[in-house]
């Protein structure tokens, strides 16, 4: 179980919660916060105090008061209208981690919500209901007004949702769990909706992918290493150390450790002086994605414990505040940073497995082909990673250096930061492919120099990967090794 209080949520937590469904609840204190929050709101709508969003319209209606007999209608209204997002719907566990973390930022006890709001969205959580929320329709700022609207319609009763495998209507799945919608109350659908819970859940998901995916592509690297017989001295710690990026002796440490115990890497001079920049500069190249996945983790944490709703309530209602804790811009930064980051280890793979195909590159069969010229071997799965390849490049372009004004020009600033994160997920998608045609390769590649020469650390990963995508001893339709290697990669619960 999950205690959440708005503050401390981690990683480690938020791991468990998406992909091992552990349950989560709320600490006493925190819930405490949010009823004091929601006195406060109540008395502003008694005193008919004119605050934004409790007692006025919303962005350019931000002018127009509210009678307090409508504070409902109106957020019953702000959510309806609101509920305009388009396209594919963001993954489950993209959604269960959207819903996860909006809970989380209620739980500060800024926002003045009621506590069954919160109740009811972690009663999602523990139920596995997941809302179905389309991913295009956020600017990033004003928080990610379309996809957390679907979200929050969910509450209502209204909407679709993910349950059990199907895609049903919320009312259904609220049914049969037991769970009663509730009607909004004032600022309650502000609360809900005005955060940047899509791009930060999206982020979060993405990063936890690509973490993963970064120590993966280390050990692929080391088994093309061997195939290439490449020098293990680009390795050694005292290179690594002269130039002092903690990142870059770690992987260089790492890629050591692998292969401690291998017979197939060389000695510089031993059959050349110097490998290609794709495998000597390995610990720069990788060392220097970690360094940006680092930053990304650090704006994720604050992210995920931050208050981002408008206004904010402190001092017991005395101070409420509007600001523009909403605007995405942080994430946004953070998200197109990993897009880059990520799609330079595909860039690098890419290059590894230009080498391993190429006969001009290496002393391995052309191809890799098991008969070269009758059968094609590997040639155009390299063209497909550098499609790939290509791919990426367009989608590490920034979302977040764009901004379209909008709401009459109220709102003339903006984030795309969700645009940002749903390309970075798509490059984090991409590369596996990228490094899954490498995996291939590479395992192809080093049996035709002996794996009984192998360590035992890239020998355990050959010999599990062959379980996955057998020795290539004809061509065949490879799109089916790709993706069932793609999947490995992506599902599997080794580590490394």
């Amino acid at each position: 179980m999950v205690v959440l209080n708005g503050q401390t949520l981690n990683f480690s937590e938020v791991h468990r919660i998406l992909y091992h469904g552990d349950k989560v609840t709320y600490s006493e204190e925190s819930m405490r916060k949010v009823q004091e929050s929601r006195r406060a709101v109540e008395k502003i709508v008694a005193e008919e105090r004119i605050v934004y969003g409790i007692t006025t319209g919303f962005g350019k209606f931000s002018d127009v008061f509210i009678d307090k007999d409508d504070v409902g209608a109106l957020q019953l209204n702000l959510i309806r209208s609101h509920a305009c997002g388009v396209g594919d719907p963001f993954p489950e566990v993209v959604s269960r981690a959207m819903t996860l973390l909006r809970a989380n930022a209620l739980l500060k006890g800024f926002s003045g919500v009621r506590p069954v709001v919160i109740e009811r969205l972690l009663d999602l959580v523990n139920a596995h209901i997941h809302p179905v929320i389309p991913q295009q329709g956020s600017l990033g700022a004003s928080g990610d007004l379309a996809p957390l609207s679907h979200l929050a319609l969910v509450l209502l009763g209204e909407g679709e949702v993910f349950y059990k495998g199907a895609r049903i209507p919320a009312k259904e799945a609220l049914a049969q769990e037991g769970i009663e919608p509730i009607s909004l109350t004032a600022k309650e659908g502000l609360a809900l909706i005005n955060g940047t819970q899509a791009m930060t859940a999206m982020g979060v998901v993405a990063y936890l992918e690509a973490e993963k995916l970064a120590y993966q592509a280390e050990h692929i690297a080391s088994l093309t290493i061997e195939s290439l017989q490449g020098i293990i001295d680009a390795f050694d710690e005292d290179i690594h150390l002269a130039r002092g990026y903690r990142e870059q002796v770690e992987v260089a440490e790492r890629i050591r450790n692998l292969l401690s115990d291998s017979n197939l890497t060389t000695k510089q001079g031993e059959i050349r002086v110097q490998d290609a920049y794709s495998l000597r500069c390995i610990p720069q190249v990788h060392g220097a994605t970690w360094q940006a996945m680092n930053y990304v983790k650090e704006k994720l944490l604050i992210e995920m414990n931050a208050a981002t709703d408008n206004p904010l309530i402190f001092d017991n209602g005395d101070k409420v505040l509007s600001g523009g804790n909403f605007h995405g811009q942080p994430i946004a930064f953070a998200m197109d940073f990993l897009a880059i980051a990520i799609a330079e280890l595909a860039n690098i793979s890419e290059r590894r497995i230009e080498r391993l195909v190429n006969p001009q590159l290496n002393d391995l069969p052309p191809f890799l082909s098991p008969e070269p010229g009758l059968q094609s071997g590997a040639m155009i799965m390299q063209y497909v990673a550098a499609s790939l390849v290509s791919e990426n490049k367009t989608l590490a372009h920034p979302a977040s250096v764009d901004s379209i004004p909008s709401s009459a020009n109220q709102e003339d600033h903006v984030s795309m930061g969700t645009i940002g994160s749903r390309h970075a997920y798509q490059v984090i998608t991409n590369t596996r492919r990228v490094l899954a045609i490498e995996a291939i390769c590479s395992m192809q590649a080093v049996e035709f120099r002996g794996k009984e020469k192998m360590a035992a650390a890239t020998r355990e990963f050959l010999e599990n990967g062959r379980n996955v995508v057998p020795n290539i001893f004809e061509d065949r339709v490879f799109s089916t090794d790709i993706e069932a290697m793609n999947k490995w990669l992506k599902d599997g619960d080794f580590s490394f």
